[in-house]
């Protein structure tokens, strides 16, 4: 099916507002400004659709890898004879 089908089977169906192309590009290009890839660019040509997305995509993915490895990193500290449990508590309480 092509995308201009899918586009008009979608707009038919009513089940979302119409958005226009020139909405859908400014969104992407707010989207790609938000990457660290395409701001390293920094001017150069917006990327298709499909390339925006996947890029944010995997951008997504190494933010949680990251998180998860700051997790553990974080749950080791913690479980460690470095910090006192005054600290432990602090570090705790910020993080709720």
């Amino acid at each position: 099916m092509s995308s201009s089908s899918r586009r008009s089977r979608t707009r038919s169906a009513g089940s979302s507002p119409s958005i226009s192309e020139d909405q859908i590009s400014e969104l992407l290009s707010k989207l790609q400004a938000l990457l660290p890839e395409s701001q390293a660019r920094n001017g150069a040509h917006r990327g298709s659709a499909a390339r925006v997305l996947q890029e944010t995509c995997s951008y997504i993915r190494s933010l949680h890898r990251e998180v998860d490895d700051l997790s553990e990193t974080l749950a080791a500290l913690l479980a460690s004879d470095a910090v006192t449990a005054e600290q432990a508590a602090v570090i705790r309480s910020l993080l709720m």
